[in-house]
């Protein structure tokens, strides 16, 4: 069997996305300096912390595993929407969401 790379696969992640690790860090919640210490080789991430990974960089744990990056699958709109989202505090996350919801509820009226 072999190993799967844990750090070369976040390393592969943010390079795709053209993210620095500090840039992850923020939008996984992780500090820096926990993120840089994974990265250099000398902690493989606990579980929770690569979940954190994971929702920073918008995909599952099964896609980090598998080696997809569904987000190539999208649109460039979408990918933005999802950029502006990883870069979202929780508040900022909970109005964009309410405001989708209200855009969505208006539009269904108007087609009645």
């Amino acid at each position: 069997m072999q190993e799967f790379d844990v750090v070369a696969r976040i390393q592969e992640l943010c390079k795709s996305r053209s993210w620095t690790y500090y840039r992850l860090a923020k939008a996984s919640g992780i500090p820096y300096s926990t993120l840089s210490t994974m990265l250099h080789k000398t902690n493989i991430p606990s579980i929770p912390s690569l979940m954190k990974i994971c929702d920073g960089l918008g995909i599952t744990l099964a896609q980090f595993f598998s080696g997809e990056d569904e987000r190539v699958k999208l649109t460039d709109e979408q990918k933005k929407c999802l950029e502006l989202w990883s870069a979202m505090d929780e508040k900022s996350k909970a109005l964009a969401m309410a405001y989708m919801v209200g855009v969505l509820d208006r539009q269904k009226t108007e087609r009645k």
